[in-house]
């Protein structure tokens, strides 16, 4: 949970607050269920009809005991066994159609929600993803959907259902005899307030079990990722006891919740069952004294079971609705989330064609996780359209930093980064990203097949162009090396690849990307020697009338650079090529002479 989350989960809420919040979570899917309404109206119809012929079963009772058995007329018992049958029939009919109305529902709209709250989370800014775990996302993509699902699909029906038959029951118990029903009125409120008082306190243990499990999922996640890792440094032993505690703190709180659900129901069983006692007490006095007849007595009896029936089940039901509320609330969280990174109302167009020139401007930023270490300061350089610039020094200067303003993950608090002349906050991000093909140094290869991954970014691709894409990173022949080539999938973050392979597969992508501006973070670090000598041709062909930004760490990917940037602590110390440098006798001097005096370090070592 996010510190924003656990502020506001930690923070006393008034009363008035507290119901709000127990049911404007399940608002959630409304707007889904309209979309479909014809299914809901068919679920509604369905609901009404059963209810109506379980409602008229307790009045052909009473005829049959109040006229059938006393006239002996085994053709009026027949007739109205007859006709129970006809009810009965009603009944399943009714009851097939409402599942099927009602799961179909709960599985169309978790479908379209899941697909929304997809949507949402990846239009949300990198500044998101700083502070939040996939795991946690994932959890409630998948647990908390499933609880929403069943408390849209099932658990909705059974609640309109047991509510439309406990309404009706009580309805057809004051027609039947007004003065039991005065008994009935009185228990009411002795059966509904400890379901509401109880099903508060359900809702708040169900919340916070998913929350704990959602944690457990987060770390099995994050650990099954790092699974070779994790073997490496023998440490499955240590994973499983914190995943155990993990799953164990899991069980605690959602066996707080089980036991608050078990109490709800025993009170709600306990008052209906009796109630009904109570009430059959008082009308058979009535049936001995002769102001009631025994078949009338029977209805009211099955039509008080029934009440009560609904009763006990909505107690049920409303643990699952706590449930279900929880999840939806948690839900609407990632929903709520709001991108830092948005398009504004009126965005500047780029110029077209593009230029691909690159400028900071005085430009200073601090990540919100540190904010009191300011990543860049003051920075301002220009890169003209097809030039090639590469950025080097120590861990922590700011070269990522760069990249990520200009694709405009982050926006800089000082300053102004503009491509082609444009404030790129003036821009469409969409229309920024566009332009831009990046080839970073920790490759994101995707479960997928060789092809895919290649065309990731550019939809509508064909076969040729992906081949020749490929091709100009010299990954055509491995890729055809393959079982079934470029339809081979490389399993997940492409395990099955080597890491020069996975590389070349980044710049395959980039190649297809054809974008004018090209941005390198040591795009040949995970190659031998020869491959990379044949990848850095390739490269030189890709970066041929592109703007080309390269963060470097060893010098051969730098010698041909139109300049060298050197930076420390955010700023630009020297800018010059490569023998200008060499010849100032500067810090780039030393970085460079430390490299070759070491052999194969990069500026990192080097600088260190």
């Amino acid at each position: 949970m996010r510190r924003k989350d656990i502020a506001m989960a930690e923070r006393p809420l008034a009363p008035d607050e507290k119901a709000r919040r127990s049911h404007r979570p399940l608002r959630r899917p409304m707007p889904y269920m309209i979309r479909y309404r014809g299914l809901a109206i068919g679920a509604c119809f369905s609901l009404l009809l059963a209810a109506g012929a379980t409602l008229t079963l307790p009045m052909a009772v009473r005829q049959m005991i109040d006229h059938g058995f006393s006239n002996s007329d085994s053709a009026f018992i027949a007739s109205y066994f007859s006709l129970l049958i006809g009810v009965a029939a009603v009944l399943a009919t009714a009851s097939a159609l409402r599942y099927y109305f009602v799961v179909t529902l709960g599985e169309r709209v978790v479908a379209d929600l899941r697909c929304d709250v997809v949507s949402h989370v990846n239009g949300l800014s990198p500044a998101f993803f700083d502070t939040a775990r996939s795991g946690e996302i994932v959890s409630r993509l998948t647990a908390d959907a499933t609880q929403i699902k069943a408390a849209v699909g099932a658990t909705a029906s059974v609640a309109l259902r047991n509510t439309i038959m406990g309404v009706g029951a009580v309805a057809m118990m004051v027609t039947t005899s007004p003065r039991l029903s005065l008994l009935v009125l009185i228990a009411i409120p002795l059966i509904v307030l400890p379901l509401v008082a109880f099903g508060r306190k359900v809702r708040r243990r169900a919340r916070h079990a998913q929350d704990v499990l959602a944690d457990a999922t987060a770390f099995a996640g994050e650990q099954i990722g790092a699974i070779r890792v994790l073997q490496a440094f023998t440490s499955e032993k240590g994973v499983a006891r914190r995943f155990s505690a993990a799953v164990e703190a899991a069980f605690q709180a959602a066996r707080g919740s089980i036991v608050a659900r078990s109490l709800l129901t025993f009170v709600a069983i306990f008052t209906t069952a009796a109630s009904v006692v109570a009430i059959l007490w008082v009308g058979s006095h009535d049936v001995l004294s002769g102001t009631m007849t025994a078949g009338t007595l029977g209805q009211f009896l099955l039509y008080a079971v029934l009440a009560a029936g609904a009763l006990g089940a909505l107690s049920e039901v409303w643990g699952e609705l706590a449930q279900a509320a929880g999840a939806a609330e948690r839900m609407s969280e990632l929903l709520a989330e709001k991108p830092a990174i948005v398009a504004p109302e009126a965005p500047v167009m780029l110029p077209s064609p593009a230029r691909g020139s690159v400028a900071f401007r005085n430009v200073s930023f601090a990540y919100a996780s540190r904010p009191e270490r300011s990543a860049l300061h003051g920075l301002s350089f220009n890169i003209a359209p097809g030039e090639t610039v590469a950025i080097v020094g120590p861990s922590g200067a700011g070269k990522s930093t760069i990249f990520s303003l200009l694709l405009r993950y982050y926006d800089p608090g000082e300053g102004a980064v503009q491509i082609d002349g444009v404030d790129i906050r003036q821009a469409d991000p969409q229309s920024v990203r566009e332009r831009i093909a990046i080839v970073p140094q920790d490759v994101t290869v995707f479960a997928a097949s060789a092809a895919e991954n290649i065309a990731f970014g550019r939809p509508g691709t064909t076969r040729k162009e992906i081949e020749a894409a490929a091709r100009a990173a010299l990954a055509h022949d491995f890729i055809m090396a393959l079982e079934n080539g470029y339809d081979t999938q490389v399993g997940e973050r492409g395990i099955t690849l080597s890491g020069g392979q996975r590389q070349r597969l980044a710049i395959a992508r980039a190649v297809l990307r054809n974008a004018p501006i090209l941005l390198l973070d040591e795009a040949t670090s995970a190659l031998d020697a020869e491959s990379e000598t044949l990848v850095q041709m390739a490269l030189e062909r890709l970066m041929h009338g592109r703007t080309t930004i390269v963060i470097a760490h060893r010098l051969a990917t730098v010698l041909k650079a139109d300049r060298i940037l050197v930076m420390t602590d955010g700023r630009v110390i020297e800018e010059g090529r490569h023998s200008d440098l060499v010849a100032r006798g500067g810090v780039y001097a030393r970085l460079a002479s430390l490299q070759f005096d070491v052999g194969a370090e990069g500026f990192e070592g080097a600088a260190e």
